[in-house]
């Protein structure tokens, strides 16, 4: 038998209303439901069946626990899917703890799972299930009272006993019935679970909670009510005022006793309820629980004084309340079968005057001015529980006194008010619109108020609040939508839908851009009178206002194509974004309002840009910088869009317009506005008013201004230095594509030809800041000679490029420059693809044969660059545009002048590209291999000499690369080190692999290990293929000797290398070349270093070496045994401790002297002083059969 969660009869909760809520919300978790059904159903039945098993085991315990808990909270968001398996779950657990043979860790153990599955589904739908016979309440109490309140494992079995004994309350017998056959001094049962219930009122734990719904449950009953009810609430007021809020002990008693007065007057009737109500108020005023620190205190105080003024007022529906239509949909379409009803608010003239015929009590006014001051709570619960109280309270009012309420309400929407009481405000308006409580004669008054919390937003410090209250807004117009008949809403629409829109598209938080979508959509569906509602919401749905350059780019522009939307969103971006706090919202709001003008050209020349202009001046730095990034694209959209339908610009700029747009640098650079807190955004603001009006062809050719233009970007790549580091790279490229629009546009003598005087002057500037000290500066002028336009680089190319190609060499006083070598890197590739290619052309003109090798010459030198500093490494970035200027040089020959390509070239660059492919750094390798493939499958004609190129397409297909993630090392290393079998590529890539596997990153070292092992073991048949891997492995080696970056990580790689047996098929002939040159090569490596690591790896590489047989065996064992008397005693120790396992791994040791070699290996304190240790040392040698070393006088001694 289930039991119903209704309240009493005369209770002061609408019942009608719950339901309706609880409808509400069951619908809405269906609409969203991702999944449709319970689908563990199977493997839960099994789970809950073993737990007597898996009792014992701890592990297995905490195992199914948390595999439960898995399943169950995957239904969080749906859980009425649970509704069907609630009872046979209930069934399965308490057969545990029904039995009496059952441990105590069992019973805990069920109620810990019936925990979880209360968590998910609530106690009010999950307790209606529990058994509530008159027999299970002496058991449940028993149950209760053997609880330990102070055991913290338990704490669940407490909480679930106390609701399980709040259900077993409301059966309809008397509780004296139950103590006929008690015993002696145990009390009767009403006072049994009274006193359990109050003494679990002030624990720390969950159990409060459940206390609170059995102690409501069990006074409001018929038979303890008058007997109890009184004593309780004296009690609890008397605990009311003696806690104090600052102690822990005390919040926890207010919080457990608020909460079961809360619950009181929730349950009880009214009748019994009604003659303490005024005393628990006044005693509650006292308590100044709005005063507290403590949320939860002040929302259950919230929550307590709504439910006393519902006490104070009978039940009842407002009858002067508005109805649009039925709730059921059956009836709505019968009705309109019938007789077509008439709009409006029928409602409003029924029975105006009944509504006057009971007072209202003077403590209702109280109640009303605490649930006010609750709208305007810091905290977001608070006014939440506030606003539904104002709903619920004024819907038993007479109409005035409702009237006056929502008044109350309305005056919270002041802007002297915080955005706490504008949150509240909104929430308590959709209350009253949802319940039909605000009138449409109200709505005049209402609706400009939401407008302007559509777009609420004060600044506070670096950020800046109300993103709360105008998501708060967006559900009152969805409440209003579901409220109100078209007819009442209609003269509203225009300024609601705009509001919206403005608000979907160009709201700054997502969640508020979701919420006015959603409002929209609500008002589409339910008003139908929003202009264009089903185009904009299919533009403007919960997806695609995710993305919000999307939506201020692509979706404003759609959307701005119907005329009623145009000019209310170029107004908010004017008025509201353009001196918005946050940068990027303001950058935004430029490149929207440059689209947007298209759609409103005249308003936007005759207003728009008058107005922005004027905001130019603003004291306001970041209203200033909005605007002329506003100014700068309008100006060009405005440009373009006359250049495209054969008209003149003046068409839309006027003469005075030209000249504000002249005068915004001079105006700025007298007030000094470059300098200072705000210099850094306006030099960039005004870098792309430049480079806008620029590529306008704006008519300031000779004019001063261009002079001004022409010192600002100067100054600003000068200044670079500066500039905080965070900014420095937007201003840098800033900078830059306004120096090459300028050039373009004002510097060109003829089409083509540019003015001696100024390419003189410009170049030999540019050129001497390339040597300047400063990194910075040579990055800022650098990139500048790389964007001069082609008429500037005529007969200067040859100069220009020498000063970039000295900017990347590596001197000892600039080695740390690695961004300037990189921005010179990209200034040469735009130089190239700037001037062009042709084969006879002259060297100081394009790119020809005289001088594209030594361009070529300057980037595969920069592939080399592996400079390291604080930051990691830098050089990294240098041979990252080294590769993309490779590519770029190369494509470009290949595509105009393929002769030019010459075969060594060609075979430097896919080698040196394919060991890029095959380092450690994930980024870096993925470019490198994605420049690899772009050469490789050039989609014009062929490049011609790339080495091996018929078996680099079979390795590399076209279809079977393109969705390879190369950053991913599961996925490059393997492909990669199949370029081992070409011999032109092998030396590179093994270069590359051996940094990898001997390096410190686990995928990378699993991975590129695994693709080189790989390689390996399918050359092991081939003696030839396995002497010519070998002899350029020692050639890497002897390359790169004494290059730690590569020398370390190589010696690993060999260590990894030889255990693995990968040169087993060496140890038939003795003194093999390769083992005989490679010990060569290691003690020359680790010759006097003090580099542990390195040493370290030195040992492990001659405990290898050990297996190959001859004279190369004795001396690796000498020099393991110089190393044993190593200066370091770290040394020491990890020499001896890998020559322990060495003699363990291959028989090197006659087995005769096997036990002391061990036993003085593992016996002697290597750590101990050098005299100590040689001699042990000695001994070893002489096990060995090696000559003992001898100490070598220092020179100069005596």
């Amino acid at each position: 038998m289930a039991l119903s969660e209704e309240p009493a009869p005369g209770a002061p909760e609408d019942p009608a209303e719950g339901r309706l809520e609880d409808a509400a919300e069951d619908a809405a978790l269906a609409r969203g439901a991702a999944l449709e059904s319970f689908g563990e159903s199977a493997e839960t039945r099994e789970l809950l069946g073993r737990l007597p098993a898996v009792l014992g085991d701890r592990a297995a315990r905490e195992g199914a626990l948390e595999r439960f808990r898995v399943i169950m909270d995957k239904y969080q968001e749906q859980p009425h899917l649970l509704d069907p398996h609630l009872e046979w779950m209930l069934n399965l657990l308490l057969e545990f703890v029904r039995n009496k043979t059952s441990p105590a860790d069992l019973l805990h153990l069920a109620f810990k799972f019936l925990y979880i599955i209360t968590k998910v589904r609530g106690y009010k739908t999950f307790l209606r299930l529990f058994p509530h016979e008159v027999a299970d309440v002496q058991p449940v109490l028993d149950m209760c009272t053997s609880q330990n309140p102070k055991d913290h494992e338990t704490w669940e079995t407490r909480y679930m006993l106390l609701l399980w004994l709040s259900v077993t309350c409301l059966i309809p017998f008397d509780f004296s019935r139950l103590d006929g056959n008690q015993q002696c001094g145990r009390g009767s049962t009403m006072d049994r679970i009274l006193q359990i219930a109050e003494s679990y009122l002030l624990v720390s734990d969950k159990a409060r909670d459940a206390a609170a719904v059995l102690v409501s449950r069990c006074v409001t009953r018929p038979d303890v009510v008058r007997e109890r009810m009184p004593g309780l609430l004296d009690r609890s007021l008397r605990t009311l005022a003696r806690c104090s809020f600052q102690t822990i002990e005390g919040i926890i008693a207010v919080d457990g006793t608020l909460q079961a007065l809360a619950q009181i007057f929730k349950h009880g009737k009214r009748e019994d309820c009604l003659p303490y109500a005024a005393t628990v108020l006044q005693r509650l005023d006292g308590c100044r629980l709005p005063d507290s620190s403590q949320t939860l205190l002040r929302k259950l105080g919230v929550k307590l004084v709504q439910r006393l003024g519902l006490t104070f007022l009978r039940p009842r529906v407002a009858k002067w309340r508005y109805q649009r239509g039925c709730r059921s949909l059956a009836a709505n379409l019968q009705l309109c079968a019938q007789s077509p009803r008439e709009p409006g608010t029928q409602a409003e003239t029924r029975d105006r005057d009944s509504d006057g015929e009971d007072d209202v009590p003077e403590e209702v006014e109280s109640v009303i001015g605490q649930l006010l001051v609750g709208l305007k709570d810091k905290d977001t619960v608070v006014r939440w529980s506030a606003a539904k109280g104002i709903g619920r309270m004024a819907g038993r009012l007479p109409k005035e006194l409702a009237d006056d309420v929502a008044g109350s309400v309305l005056d919270c929407f002041s802007f002297q008010e915080t955005d706490g009481a504008w949150h509240g405000g909104c929430l308590a308006l959709a209350e009253l619109g949802r319940r039909g409580l605000l009138l449409p004669s109200r709505l005049s008054d209402v609706v400009p108020v939401i407008l302007k919390a559509l777009t609420y937003e004060e600044k506070r410090g670096a950020c800046s609040v109300g993103s709360n209250v105008r998501d708060a807004a967006c559900y009152v117009c969805w409440a209003f939508a579901r409220a109100y008949e078209p007819r009442e809403l209609k003269p509203f629409v225009a300024a609601i839908s705009s509001a919206l829109v403005i608000a979907a598209v160009f709201d700054r938080d997502v969640n508020c851009r979701r919420a006015a979508s959603a409002a929209f959509q609500e008002n589409v569906g339910r008003q139908g009178t929003f202009p264009h509602g089903i185009d904009v919401l299919t533009a403007a749905d919960y997806f695609a206002v995710g993305n919000r350059s999307n939506c201020f780019l692509v979706i404003s522009m759609f959307i701005a194509g119907f005329p009623e939307y145009t000019q209310p969103m170029i107004e908010h971006l004017v008025t509201m974004k353009t001196g918005h706090w946050d940068g990027v919202i303001r950058e935004l709001s430029a490149k929207a309002l440059r689209n947007l003008v298209r759609r409103a050209p005249e308003h936007s020349a005759r207003h728009v840009l008058p107005r922005l202009l004027s905001m130019t001046q603003s004291p306001d730095l970041h209203t200033r910088h909005g605007a002329v990034l506003a100014c700068a694209e309008v100006a060009h959209s405005l440009c373009m869009l006359a250049e495209q339908q054969g008209r003149p610009s003046t068409d839309f700029l006027d003469d005075k317009t030209v000249q504000g747009l002249k005068q915004i640098h001079q105006q700025l650079c007298e007030r000094q506005l470059y300098r200072g807190l705000g210099g850094e955004l306006m030099r960039k603001a005004v870098c792309v008013l430049i480079e806008n009006l620029s590529l306008s062809k704006m008519p300031f050719r000779g004019d001063a201004v261009v002079g001004g233009w022409q010192w600002l970007l100067d100054d600003t790549l000068q200044s670079l230095p500066l500039i905080s580091s965070q900014a420095r790279q937007q201003i840098k490229d800033a900078a830059v594509s306004a120096l090459a629009a300028l050039c373009s546009a004002y510097y060109a003598r003829e089409p083509g030809e540019a003015d001696p005087a100024v390419q003189e002057e410009l170049t030999r500037r540019y050129l001497a800041r390339l040597q300047s000290p400063e990194e910075m500066v040579r990055c800022g002028f650098a990139l500048a000679l790389g964007a001069l336009p082609r008429f500037l680089l005529k007969g200067r190319l040859q100069q220009v490029l020498g000063g970039l190609q000295a900017v990347t060499h590596i001197s000892p006083e600039d080695t740390g420059f690695a961004e300037s070598r990189r921005d010179a890197l990209k200034a040469i590739t735009r130089v190239c693809q700037t001037v062009g290619v042709r084969a006879e052309g002259a060297p100081d003109e394009v790119v020809c044969r005289e001088n594209v090798s030594q361009i070529y010459r300057t980037m595969l030198d920069c592939l080399g660059d592996y400079t390291t500093d604080s930051r990691g490494d830098v050089g990294a970035w240098v041979r990252e545009a080294a590769m993309t200027g490779l590519m770029e040089l190369t494509l470009l020959l290949g595509r105009d002048q393929p002769e030019l390509i010459e075969a060594s070239v060609c075979e430097r660059v896919m080698c040196c590209v394919a060991q890029q492919a095959s380092e450690k750094i994930d980024r870096f390798r993925a470019h490198a291999a994605r420049v690899f493939l772009a050469l490789l499958h050039f989609d014009g004609p062929a490049l011609p000499h790339v080495p091996h190129r018929q078996e680099l397409e079979r390795l590399f297909p076209r279809s079977a690369v393109a969705s390879v993630n190369w950053g991913a090392p599961s996925q490059a290393f393997p492909r990669v080190a199949q370029l081992l079998g070409l011999p032109a590529y092998r030396y590179h890539v093994l270069l590359g692999l051996a940094v990898s596997v001997g390096g410190l990153t686990e995928s990378t070292v699993r991975y590129s290990t695994q693709g080189l092992f790989g390689y390996m073991e399918g050359v092991q048949g081939d003696p030839r293929a396995l002497e010519d891997f070998a002899g350029t492995l020692l050639r890497v080696f002897k390359d790169n000797l004494l290059n730690d970056r590569v020398s370390v990580p190589l010696l690993k790689t060999l260590d990894q290398m030889l255990a693995r047996g990968c040169f087993d098929l060496f140890t038939a002939q003795e003194d093999h070349p390769f083992c005989v040159k490679l010990l060569a090569l290691c003690k020359e490596e680790i010759r006097k270093s003090k580099d542990v690591q390195k040493l370290r790896a030195g040992v492990a590489v001659f405990c290898g070496l050990v297996q190959f047989p001859g004279a190369v065996r004795r001396r690796v064992l000498l020099q393991l045994c110089l190393l044993l008397c190593h200066p370091f005693p770290v040394v020491r120790k990890s020499t001896a401790s890998q020559v322990y396992e060495m003699v363990l791994t291959y028989e090197v040791v006659a087995p005769a002297v096997l036990d002391e070699v061990m036993a003085v290996l593992s016996d002697t304190a290597w750590d101990a002083e050098l005299p100590v240790v040689r001699a042990q040392r000695n001994r070893l040698c002489e096990l060995l059969g090696v000559p003992r070393p001898q100490l070598v006088p220092k020179p100069g001694a005596c």
